[in-house]
């Protein structure tokens, strides 16, 4: 259970622990010094204690621990028991929150939360869609949002992203995949009425107001990078393209997400989006444009894939295997793979064994490097620890941390 005081202060950590992260790396555990006079000459350097935990945590999980971790799932209705027996039973790093969860007031959401968690010291992720508007499982938010905030300043964007994250904390969610950092003038595309700008600046202006209301209540998401705004198709259906340059890309679609990494966004969700011009795949699958995300955007936080089931609804071949699609999501570079899952996967397509089966093979075949999934993990677990409030050592706590299947295999 959460103590309700410490809440913005572990999110202001669960952010800041990814900047610790980055500058840390995998080698130094050296946290920012005390005043020289605060300790001896020749003293051993500090260690943050979250960066320590993460290596200790690292150390303990099999490879097969680690790739369930980058796994985010959704499990219908509002049986907490059995959502947090699916975790479990395959370890899996986080839940996502969709309107079958959601059975009454933040208060009833907040119950359901505090039970999927099996250990205080490592919380897992939890994410709704809370966009308000159209686009809301917490019915509670009145909100203005999208189109709504055109014609308004930048701080209405931050006062209706405040009050929108206000109502994700009393739930007990962690994550919000809320802040919609596309741009399309087009109000009758699909994604239009969701966009917070009808130009680059005035979206990028909103949409970092947005980041910064959100501050201290809920982690923010950016999506759908590169921008779903390029093409005015569904991407829950079809692939949509665009034959935009990188040079075009940068000075429209680029601008918002920007502005949100800038003003300190946790999370960039990666959307089913190809630019011909720039990426022969899907951006969920690109490194290229995860590689522009990190490298040319400046952004070292959670990188999350759109709802992986999305690709197969496509109708294309090429994206019709679930397994193949996870395997390029985490070789293009992804830390978290999110399946919006129904209640029997197997509708879909999807065993959930059998898709960390493929994960596996893929490390040990060299398709996804180990190094990478170390990397994300080591984002995963330290957003998780530090979102708990928790700094003291790590200890394993057997088969309810890890999931029963995970655990012991390789």
């Amino acid at each position: 259970m959460r103590r309700r005081s410490s809440r913005p202060r572990a999110l202001l950590a669960a952010a800041a622990a990814l900047a610790v992260l980055a500058v840390a790396g995998c080698v130094s555990y050296e946290a920012a010094p005390r005043a020289p006079e605060a300790r001896a000459a020749g003293a051993p350097p500090l260690l943050d204690p979250t960066v320590l935990y993460v290596d200790q945590r690292l150390a303990d999980m099999t490879l097969r621990q680690k790739l369930a971790a980058q796994v985010m799932i959704h499990v219908p209705g509002t049986d907490a028991s059995r959502i947090r027996s699916v975790v479990e039973r395959h370890g899996f790093g986080g839940v996502i929150l969709m309107g079958d969860n959601v059975g009454g007031s933040a208060a009833t959401v907040s119950r359901l939360t505090a039970a999927l968690h099996a250990e205080p010291g490592l919380p897992i992720l939890t994410a709704i869609d809370q966009e308000g508007g159209i686009v809301r499982r917490l019915l509670a938010d009145v909100a203005p949002a999208g189109r709504a905030l055109w014609s308004a300043p930048p701080s209405a964007s931050e006062a209706a992203f405040r009050e929108r994250a206000g109502l994700v904390d009393r739930a007990g969610v962690l994550i919000n995949f809320g802040v919609v950092a596309d741009v399309s003038p087009d109000g009758s595309s699909f994604i239009g009425p969701r966009t917070l700008g009808e130009s680059p600046t005035a979206s990028a202006d909103r949409v970092a107001a947005a980041v910064r209301g959100e501050s201290g209540a809920a982690l923010s998401t950016l999506k759908h990078f590169p921008g779903h705004g390029a093409s005015p198709d569904d991407s829950h259906v079809s692939v949509p393209r665009s034959s935009i340059s990188l040079e075009e890309w940068r000075r429209t679609h680029a601008v918002p997400f920007i502005a949100g990494i800038e003003a300190g966004a946790p999370l960039v969700m990666t959307g089913h989006l190809q630019f011909d011009r720039i990426s022969a795949v899907p951006a969920t699958l690109s490194s290229e444009w995860i590689t522009i995300l990190r490298e040319e955007l400046g952004f070292d936080g959670i990188v999350v894939t759109d709802d992986m089931l999305m690709l197969q609804r496509s109708g294309l071949a090429e994206y019709a295997d679930p397994e193949r699609n996870a395997v390029r999501a985490l070789a293009a570079g992804n830390d978290l793979l999110l399946y919006v899952l129904p209640g029997d996967p197997r509708s879909v397509g999807i065993d959930p064994e059998s898709l960390l089966d493929a994960l596996v093979a893929s490390v040990e075949e060299g398709t996804v490097s180990q190094a990478s999934v170390d990397d994300s993990v080591r984002r995963l677990i330290s957003t998780r620890r530090a979102a708990s409030g928790e700094t003291g050592p790590y200890r394993d706590c057997g088969p309810k941390c890890w999931g029963e299947s995970a655990r012991g295999q390789e």
